[in-house]
């Protein structure tokens, strides 16, 4: 099963330039994302294992854990060295970190 990290976890990865992928669906990423997060909704995680770099830790976030968790276990199983963001981006505004409108990168 996939690891979980802590918000502050993320928040120091992100200084470090972790690569982190939102997998919400597109409304929910277009009303507020973790900073510098690109942008792979949960159902296309499969096709898209291309654009997910296997050279290095990839952290992955969605609204509360859920979805990052399941999107955690499918791509570890592919070889992915991965981590889920436990609490989400709802955790992650609701602490006041900075929230980015940025399209997806």
């Amino acid at each position: 099963m996939g690891r979980e990290v802590t918000l502050n976890e993320l928040e120091a990865a992100i200084a470090s330039g972790a690569h982190v992928v939102d997998v919400r669906e597109s409304f929910e990423f277009e009303a507020g994302h973790v900073p510098n997060a690109h942008h792979i909704p949960l159902n296309e995680i499969p096709e898209a294992l291309n654009l997910i770099p296997k050279d290095q830790q990839v952290w992955l976030v969605c609204k509360s854990g859920g979805r990052s968790m399941r999107a955690c276990d499918y791509l570890e199983a592919q070889g992915f060295d991965v981590v889920s963001v436990a609490g989400g981006t709802d955790g992650w505004v609701a602490s006041g970190r900075a929230v980015s409108m940025e399209p997806s990168k």
